[in-house]
């Protein structure tokens, strides 16, 4: 068979998302594709756009071929690229029609629970939490014909609870509503949302998506580009809650290595997950991956190859305790994120502030890609500190 007869081969998506879709600079052969920071483009003799650029704001090709590795992975008719993953979020509940219900789980992202608590209620969106966990209690509080959006986060941060996608589209569909998860902490490297029934998909593309601590950014990819979505790119345009052509560049670089990252980060995570059940002074450990983790069958089901890089671990001796023991690491990183390279832990009760359900003894762990035993052995050395157990 002459070369030009073979089907193209099916790649996949840790081989697409390696070589950025294939994009090359067409002009010298580059194998990084280039970074377009055109803010506005030539006109047509006939007034025509026949390029389909017109202005900088909804428009530019970087952005472009960033979406396009998220369509793949997430396996989308379409994604859109937002200023940060809290504009991503906002976008879809500002397509809805005031007096819409929405459905929103107790525990989940905290910025954007008080959003809904606070700001979503001024646009006259009627926003009832519940807990998502429970398909009973999700039955009984959607409302058909009023519910328009159920929105879940699994798993949950920093609980790290789950969600099961595929009832809860049934439950949805059979409403009238559409359902959006917050993928955040899955990834489509373990989690593919729209192949479980959801209509939309939201990450945080600051974590893990780009996995370098060093871009801001949201994205969205939907199972159907209808007027429901048309409505979301057009809030993106009018709202300019665009994301920039060199963070759409860095994007792209980081997912050239999001499979390996990801797929290294929750090996560590299962890893030190197990470690610490056995510890003395950790009363219990949340990780979707343990056996004991009360949403594991869920996540076995859902979760195809992993699951996750977070964790949370509550210590032992309350809020004290805990915080002690994030002041006593050296290797790991006392920030407020997660998905990096690095990993990452924090009092996450401190963030939140009043009104948070999260556990004031709990520690929240983003797993990088650092050696495992060096990671434990830090976090050993601090819990026992903490503790007193070390001269």
């Amino acid at each position: 068979m002459a070369p030009s007869d073979r089907k193209p081969a099916r790649w996949s998506k840790r081989t697409l998302s390696a070589q950025a879709m294939g994009k090359t600079d067409p002009i010298t052969g580059g194998i990084v594709p280039s970074i377009h920071i055109a803010t506005t483009y030539l006109r047509d003799p006939d007034n025509q756009y026949s390029s389909g650029f017109v202005y900088g704001r909804p428009d530019n090709q970087t952005v472009r071929e960033a979406e396009a590795v998220i369509a793949m992975w997430e396996e989308a008719e379409a994604a859109l690229l937002f200023s940060s993953g809290m504009a991503a979020a906002i976008a879809v509940f500002m397509a809805l029609k005031p007096g819409d219900h929405v459905l929103a789980p107790r525990v989940m992202y905290w910025a954007l629970r008080n959003w809904l608590l606070t700001e979503a209620q001024q646009w006259g969106l009627h926003v009832e939490l519940v807990d998502m966990g429970d398909l009973d209690v999700v039955k009984a509080a959607v409302k058909p014909g009023k519910t328009a959006l159920v929105w879940i986060e699994t798993p949950s941060n920093p609980l790290w609870s789950l969600t099961d996608i595929a009832a809860l589209a049934e439950i949805s569909h059979a409403a009238g509503a559409r359902l959006a998860i917050d993928s955040t902490a899955a990834t489509p490297v373990f989690t593919r949302p729209l192949a479980l029934g959801a209509d939309l998909v939201m990450h945080a593309a600051t974590k893990a998506l780009n996995g370098h601590s060093d871009v801001v950014a949201g994205a969205l990819a939907t199972a159907k580009q209808d007027a429901f979505w048309r409505k979301i790119v057009a809030h993106r345009k009018s709202f300019g809650a665009i994301l920039g052509p060199f963070e759409a560049f860095l994007l792209i670089r980081g997912m050239r290595t999001l499979d390996l990252r990801v797929r290294a980060a929750s090996a560590t995570a299962l890893d030190l997950a197990k470690r610490f059940q056995k510890h003395p002074d950790i009363a219990d450990v949340l990780y979707p991956g343990l056996l004991s983790h009360p949403g594991h069958p869920i996540a076995a089901s859902q979760m195809k190859g992993g699951f996750g890089h977070m964790l949370s671990i509550r210590v032992r001796g309350g809020e004290a305790s805990a915080i002690a023991t994030a002041a006593g690491v050296m290797l790991w990183k006392r920030a407020t994120s997660l998905g990096g390279v690095e990993s990452l832990i924090e009092h996450r009760a401190s963030i939140e502030g009043d009104g948070s359900p999260c556990p004031t003894d709990l520690l929240r762990l983003s797993a990088g890609i650092e050696d495992p035993e060096d990671l434990f052995q830090d976090l050993d050395q601090a819990l026992r500190r903490a503790h007193g157990s070390v001269g």
